[in-house]
């Protein structure tokens, strides 16, 4: 029962009553699993490039940028750090006041190897009046803790990984935003030497962003004798999801009032479609290098960006004869031979399609956003990556799963799962206009029944929650894919503060 202080809530938030009936529908019904034909692998669904190829597509890259397209990065900042600290969190909740877990050993015993050790060591003289030497001698080893994490000290343990010093260099440090100014630079400088780089942000911490911005951008400016257009944007509060009881009834805060959730990253399907460009590179906040280990990131994004300026190619001159009639029986099947083996998108229906049937599916094929996504080797356990996976028209095509999204107790796909030989790093170029120019809606191309019930807690009752399809699973559902293998030194996440003293952020 919708109350009329609901209804104001909806109002307030942008979302209509029609949603919260879909989102109620989607927790009575459930999420279906995806019908999986097979792991995508090297040679069957993922592009492994040669030397030749490689230097083909950034010789490709080269050419699209000498010329007039508008190019930005896109950086989903907005996760806090908290995560990275859960097991500093424990320890100062734990009865020991010495280290014991080899975690902890170690960040005690490398300390002064963390590129903010010196921002650390200067909040612990201020307000220990003893430098970390001191402290850890002491046996102090949780105010050490305490002035990393809490408000009083760097406050590591509320901000947002964009914002903390990931890396030192003689005579300066760098948080990752500023990473990604550099990676910007190297990569994404357009025509009027112009850099885009546009980073989602919570309304918390926005400020802190913009004094940063203001902070460094000049520096870096300068440096690279480029100019930085920076923009942000906050998650839609029409995007939130609203919390159900365990059996699907609204889930209702002490004062009555509906609650609602923050509907997951791929509620940034709406902010990605309010970016002005012809391409957007993608790539997850945590994941840069010092500049010593850069050339591998930023040789594997030109190449990406290469490949999909070709694909883009093909694709929109293919596109203008379809809508022109200009074709033959022999063109038609050069099209489909297109839309099959380089974008792998394959229906067995086509075999039995008159030709202007045949026309209207590679029109509706082809006219649709693209992506080029890298993809890693898997070295350990398997995790979410690329399959292929059968859509609502017959067709087979490429998609990004979680195993989530799978159906584990099904035998035969969860040793398709097991089978798989990549994961996905979130590492994208997304072509997010069409042939004239003129920019996709989007959200046109989300399939809805692909998000996530999980389990949630509030003030210590249980409740049920609806993640949306995420931004690079089902909110690019719709989207024409390409998967290339790029190699394991293009993906350097930092998921623990321990991963910071990792070779490969250690300059």
């Amino acid at each position: 029962m919708i109350t009329q202080k609901d209804c104001e809530l909806l109002a307030q938030k942008g979302i209509s009553e029609q949603q919260i009936s879909r989102q109620l529908e989607c927790f009575e019904q459930g999420i279906p699993y995806l019908e999986i034909a097979s792991a995508a692998s090297a040679g069957k669904g993922i592009l492994v490039p040669n030397e030749k190829d490689i230097n083909l597509y950034l010789t490709v890259w080269d050419a699209y940028m000498s010329l007039d397209h508008e190019v930005v990065k896109f950086v989903p900042a907005s996760g806090a750090a908290s995560r990275m600290f859960k097991d500093l969190f424990s320890f100062l909740d734990s009865s020991s006041n010495e280290p014991t877990t080899s975690f902890e050993k170690e960040f005690f015993a490398r300390i002064n190897q963390f590129a903010f050790y010196d921002e650390l060591n200067a909040v612990c003289k201020e307000r220990e009046q003893k430098d970390i030497p001191t402290l850890l001698a002491q046996g102090n080893y949780k105010s050490v803790v305490r002035n990393l994490l809490t408000a009083d000290g760097l406050n590591y343990g509320s901000l947002p990984k964009a914002l903390l010093t990931f890396h030192a260099y003689d005579g300066e440090t760098r948080t990752p935003f500023e990473e990604h100014l550099v990676e910007g630079y190297l990569y994404a400088t357009i025509k009027r030497n112009l850099v885009k780089i546009h980073f989602t942000v919570s309304e918390e911490h926005r400020a802190l962003f913009e004094n940063l911005m203001k902070k460094k951008l000049k520096t870096y400016s300068d440096r690279f004798n480029v100019k930085y257009i920076i923009t942000f944007s906050e998650q839609k509060q029409s995007t939130d999801t609203l919390a159900v009881e365990n059996d699907n009834t609204p889930f209702r805060d002490e004062d009555g009032s509906l609650v609602f959730r923050p509907g997951g990253h791929g509620a940034l399907i709406e902010n990605l479609n309010e970016i002005e460009a012809d391409m957007v590179f993608i790539k997850n906040v945590d994941n840069v290098v010092p500049d010593s280990l850069k050339a591998d990131t930023v040789l594997y994004k030109r190449l990406l960006g290469g490949v999909l300026a070709e694909l883009q190619m093909s694709a929109f001159c293919y596109l203008r004869l379809l809508k022109d009639g200009v074709y033959t029986a022999e063109r038609l099947a050069d099209i489909l031979t297109f839309v099959e083996k380089t974008l792998c998108c394959v229906n067995p229906a086509v075999k039995d399609m008159e030709d202007t049937e045949l026309v209207l599916y590679l029109i509706n094929k082809l006219h649709r956003p693209m992506r080029v996504c890298g993809m890693v080797r898997n070295v350990g356990e398997p995790g979410g990556g690329p399959f292929w996976v059968y859509n609502a028209d017959g067709s087979i095509s490429l998609q990004i799963l979680e195993s989530s999204q799978i159906d584990m107790h099904n035998a035969e796909k969860k040793a398709m799962f097991e089978q798989g030989t990549h994961f996905n790093p979130v590492d994208l170029v997304c072509g997010i206009t069409d042939y004239r120019g003129v920019p996709f809606d989007l959200t046109k191309y989300v399939d809805p029944s692909t998000g996530f019930i999980s389990s949630k807690s509030k003030n210590g009752k249980a409740l049920k929650a609806l993640e949306l399809p995420g931004l690079w699973n089902g909110a690019m559902s719709n989207w024409n894919t390409v998967f290339v293998e790029v190699p394991s030194s293009t993906f350097n996440p930092v998921k623990t503060v321990n991963d910071l003293l990792r070779e490969q952020h250690q300059e």
